[in-house]
């Protein structure tokens, strides 16, 4: 957890179009891409940036490099980040972080994913996996069914304890996909902008039940970048400081996720609770202040139980709030306005970048068709298996 010592901005945000693997340009475009698509929303010269952090998953060490090298060759320092799913908002933690303390007045978070299709793995067969921890306890608790994607066994199977112990519909999963592509219609820069009816979701092929086929997110490419500053950096370049980090908050692993035999916790349910509790005691506020949330959708199974980790419904009552619409416009609190992850696609390093891209446009005005009305205060989630989560809440200054 971060006590703030001094406001840090976001003055620029910069996103590409996301892709599906196999259409995108190489990394290290679509990198200084976004990384120039946010110096130009801030009106900032990549000389006056005084370090970079970029955050890739899969890639070869330097990476972050080749791509910021595309936008110039200042000799700042690049500090390469990975974190699993949470490695975009990992890099702007950072970043906030060395603003924050006073160190550098100005630096840059990129995130960026070359992804190929099918389904997430690991790299290296000759080592012990970082995830084999998390397999071991699912498999003891669940099984393991062999052709299935590890992934979606994980968070079905956080879907499957909620059900088992609230009794939910299955089909209860399938409406946060139904939002979700109503949602991402609007986004220009999502990868699935076609929507879809409740039967249309619930009759594709069951990945792991209870999710099926559009229950889960994609495989995709894509980049996205922002530019974090001191207020006395803004006010001295003339820069738009309107948008505040008011908090911030990272936490990892504890006991209880792999002592407690339940797969909610194993896929960081408690992280994401003790990150939230952290940003909202941090910043003085509580969930019911919240206008709007982009949270890590990566399956059905995980927004739901996420609603309930960052207390935006009552442990139990996710249902209702699904069912009663009051997750979207018009309802309490407009989750993923983006589309999310499962329409507007994850590009692992790029994700938490895109989600504060949306959210920074939100506090601005600038989200046309997606705008939530009058929104003052937006809460990012940000969720990495193996693990950490991001937590960070941005205000209208």
């Amino acid at each position: 957890m971060s006590q703030m010592r001094r406001p840090v901005h976001v003055v620029g945000v910069g996103m590409i179009p996301f892709t599906k693997p196999g259409a995108s340009e190489p990394y290290t475009v679509m990198g200084a891409r976004a990384a120039q698509a946010a110096l130009a929303d801030a009106g900032v010269d990549y000389a006056e940036v005084q370090q970079a952090y970029v955050g890739y998953v899969y890639g070869d060490s330097t990476a972050g490099q080749a791509a910021i090298y595309g936008v110039g060759l200042s000799g700042i320092p690049v500090f390469n980040v990975n974190n699993n799913c949470s490695t975009g908002s990992s890099a702007l933690f950072l970043a906030r972080q060395a603003v924050e303390s006073g160190m550098i007045e100005c630096a840059i978070a990129l995130g960026f994913e070359q992804m190929v299709p099918g389904a997430l793995k690991g790299a290296y067969d000759d080592r012990p996996s970082p995830m084999a921890r998390f397999a071991d306890v699912m498999t003891e608790h669940q099984g393991f069914e062999a052709g299935v994607p590890r992934a979606a066994q994980f968070f079905g199977g956080a879907g499957r304890d909620y059900m088992a112990q609230y009794g939910i519909r299955a089909d209860t999963f399938g409406r946060i996909s139904v939002k979700a592509r109503q949602h991402a219609a609007r986004n220009p820069l999502a990868v699935f902008r076609q929507t879809l009816t409740l039967d249309e979701v619930m009759a594709a092929p069951t990945v792991f039940d209870p999710m099926t086929r559009f229950q889960c997110c994609p495989p995709t490419c894509g980049a996205a970048a922002a530019i974090v500053c001191s207020a006395e950096f803004a006010k001295k370049h003339g820069l738009d400081a309107s948008v505040v980090i008011a908090a911030q908050a990272m936490t990892t692993d504890t006991p209880s996720t792999f002592e407690t035999g339940d797969m909610r916790k194993v896929v960081g349910y408690d992280m994401t609770a003790a990150a939230a509790q952290q940003v909202y005691e941090d910043a003085g506020i509580g969930p019911d202040d919240l206008d709007v949330v982009e949270l890590h959708d990566c399956f059905t199974a995980n927004e739901l139980i996420t609603y309930e980790a960052l207390g935006l419904t009552p442990e139990g009552t996710a249902e209702r709030f699904i069912v009663e619409g009051d997750n979207t416009y018009g309802g309490r609190i407009v989750t993923n306005p983006s589309g999310g992850l499962l329409s507007k696609g994850h590009p692992l390093g790029a994700t938490g970048l895109a989600q504060c891209a949306e959210l920074v446009w939100q506090l601005r005005g600038q989200a046309e068709q997606r705008q939530v009305e009058g929104a003052r205060l937006a809460l990012q989630h940000n969720l990495g298996l193996g693990g950490a989560c991001v937590v960070t809440l941005y205000a209208k200054a």
